[in-house]
């Protein structure tokens, strides 16, 4: 488990297919510190370490996670956001994220707004996930709180220390992002469907 809080930014350092899979090396000042068989959130997305070589780890995406996430689309020097996942004792900072991305969101607009950015997401309402004004949402992994929320629509503000320290400060208009809707909704909703 996961809370939407990131520790570094890890760079892509080599991409190699292996059958159907996609086989990762990414760079980062975590790396080091990782072990094999670790569960570590890559832009939402969470993965199990492999290997690790000096600064630098390795994953693994099955078919499924690329077919379902913007990994198929990561290339050599992308950013992505880590996390390691939280320690039992750790506190909970952010909202609980599990790396299961539900789907693939595009950035509409991203405005400065002397201070802080507005990021615009537009989203497929029709494969059933929902926001909520005020609710919890993970987007590339990093948890944030959604308004403007609307069908298949929602905004976030992102304050200068998440802009500087995430790769939001590299995410434009059209720009695919990995979202994580909310644990608590998904389960209300499928409730309230019986």
């Amino acid at each position: 488990m996961f809370t939407g809080i990131i520790e570094s930014p890890g760079k892509i350092t080599h991409v190699e297919p292996q059958q159907s899979n996609l086989v990762f090396w990414i760079e980062s000042p975590i790396s080091h510190e990782l072990k094999i068989d670790q569960s570590v959130s890559h832009d939402g997305v969470c993965l199990t370490v492999t290997e690790i070589a000096g600064n630098a780890h390795c994953v693994t995406a099955v078919q499924e996670t690329l077919n379902k996430t913007s990994l198929r689309g990561w290339k050599t020097g992308v950013l992505v956001n880590l996390e390691r996942c939280m320690a039992a004792n750790g506190r909970f900072d952010g909202h609980i994220v599990q790396g299961h991305v539900d789907q693939v969101s595009i950035v509409k607009s991203v405005s400065n707004e002397n201070g802080s950015w507005l990021f615009d997401f537009e989203y497929d309402a029709a494969l059933g996930n929902v926001t909520v004004e005020k609710g919890s949402i993970s987007v590339n992994g990093v948890s944030l709180t959604c308004f403007n929320s609307g069908d298949g629509i929602f905004s976030v503000a992102i304050i200068p220390y998440t802009f500087e320290h995430t790769n939001f400060n590299r995410l434009k208009p059209g720009d695919s992002v990995n979202l994580e809707f909310d644990i608590i909704g998904k389960y209300v909703k499928r409730l309230l469907k019986k």
